[in-house]
């Protein structure tokens, strides 16, 4: 119906309409699509999120454990996955040092890198940090000094400069 008569007096006449099945059917796909299209936009948003991690250096156990939480991966899977973790012995740890990385589209980056006596290294963290290289570096200097590499690599200069001594008092002195 186009419009209805609300009222009709000799003095005045009152149509009246309201919007049709068409018009909220439209309002309702309307919101359906605004409804999707945000959870699309959540969706996203949480892939694209970075991950949680957490580093435990226990020297009770002997262990590094290093885990990582990523909320994309708990909410497909139902509370089933998402957490991820390493876990490496202490003692194998022969040096931390900082990497500076390549972010694409934002610069240079930088990340925590945990050497092994095994050859092998690994992040202490998935995704560098931008621009704070300080803040980087007091990280690697507290696992260092946690960790006391620092004395390790002390008392190695020290007894390879006393091995290089001994040698060179071992060597017959030439005298011209």
């Amino acid at each position: 119906m186009y419009m209805l008569v609300e009222n009709r007096t000799s003095s005045c006449l009152h149509l009246k309409r309201s919007p049709g099945i068409r018009s909220w059917s439209l309002f309702v796909d309307s919101l359906a699509w605004k409804l999707f299209y945000m959870a699309g936009c959540f969706f996203v948003a949480a892939q694209n999120l970075e991950q949680w991690e957490e580093a435990v250096f226990d020297k009770n156990k002997g262990t590094v454990c290093l885990k990582t939480f990523n909320l994309y991966k708990k909410i497909l899977t139902f509370s089933k996955g998402g957490h991820e973790q390493v876990v490496a012995a202490l003692n194998e740890i022969r040096d931390v040092n900082v990497e500076e990385e390549t972010v694409r589209y934002f610069g240079k980056g930088y990340v925590v890198v945990l050497r092994f006596g095994t050859g092998f290294s690994h992040p202490l963290t998935q995704s560098a940090v931008l621009g704070c290289r300080s803040d980087v570096e007091a990280i690697a200097k507290l696992i260092t000094s946690f960790l006391e590499l620092d004395r390790l690599e002390s008392q190695q200069d020290l007894s390879q400069s006393s091995e290089t001594e001994a040698s060179d008092a071992d060597e017959p002195q030439d005298t011209y």
